[in-house]
């Protein structure tokens, strides 16, 4: 793993990991946790409707889950791309053609600013890989809520799995660094001309334009550190069991003092 790439190989991933894929010339990326023998739990909504925002979007954001080609659908997991929620898929399916990457837990703020795109890494702590399965599996059970792009989508889902952390000011989930990203860079993008209107000598127009792009990217970065569930304060960690409750009474913190209930099984995939 490294500042520029995490890009990682199939015979190093480990069950628990979280690991994601970009589509469509990396306009945004598909997470999911491994879970071993080749299978991946991941959130997902139909194919044509990934957004969940009944906008344009829904056409140009495809399925997390693209149907096969005529002819050479999946031996293992057969047509998925209709499918809801969370699901289990072998990886070919689940990669869609793509490369695999890891996601990256507990770095540092530096690191976190260094990384130029959102949805590749957070600060916060991943919990240990039996937590992690736990989550995964308990939600391929019982679901994990209506997707929504901005709200409640694949990276939220992964994150949770990983932490058990949920947004407690925001509805539901949070937003993951991808959809942060979105709107950090939305903001930037808004806060430039205000930079350039301030520089007021016409020959440094050029240095103008140069200071505002940095001045944007600085606000972008810093944007997308402040929401960050590792970095923000307005997290709690929230049982698997309560997870499902809360999606309906959009109110996490009355999880925090709920006693767990007794843990599934973790069953294997064959």
């Amino acid at each position: 793993m490294g500042w520029l790439s995490n890009k990682i190989k199939r015979d190093r991933l480990k069950r628990g990991d979280h690991i994601y894929s970009w589509r469509h010339y990396c306009l945004y990326a598909h997470h999911g946790i491994y879970v071993g023998k080749g299978k991946v739990i991941h959130f997902t909504r139909g194919a044509g409707h990934e957004t969940g925002t009944g906008t344009v979007l829904d056409r140009i954001i495809s399925s997390s889950c693209p149907p096969s080609p005529v002819g050479t659908q999946c031996q293992i997991c057969g047509d998925q791309s209709r499918l809801d929620g969370v699901i289990s898929s072998c990886i070919d399916c689940f990669l869609s053609g793509g490369n695999l990457y890891l996601f990256e837990y507990g770095v540092s703020r530096a690191f976190h600013l260094a990384s130029a795109r959102g949805g590749t890494c957070t600060l916060a702590e991943s919990d240990p890989p039996e937590d992690v399965l736990y989550r995964a599996f308990y939600h391929l059970q019982n679901g994990f809520g209506g997707y929504d792009l901005f709200k409640n989508n694949c990276e939220d889902f992964a994150i949770y799995c990983k932490t058990g952390l949920l947004v407690v000011t925001v509805w539901f989930g949070g937003r993951s660094g991808q959809a942060t990203a979105f709107h950090a860079a939305k903001s930037a993008v808004g806060s430039s001309p205000l930079t350039f209107l301030a520089t007021r000598v016409t020959g440094l127009a050029v240095s103008g334009l140069a200071v505002g792009g940095l001045v944007s990217y600085g606000g972008y970065c810093v944007s997308r550190l402040a929401s960050d569930v590792g970095f923000r304060h307005d997290v709690v960690k929230v049982p698997a069991e309560r997870v499902v409750d809360l999606l309906h009474l959009c109110d996490p913190q009355a999880a925090v003092d709920s006693p767990t209930p007794s843990r599934i099984v973790i069953a294997e995939i064959d």
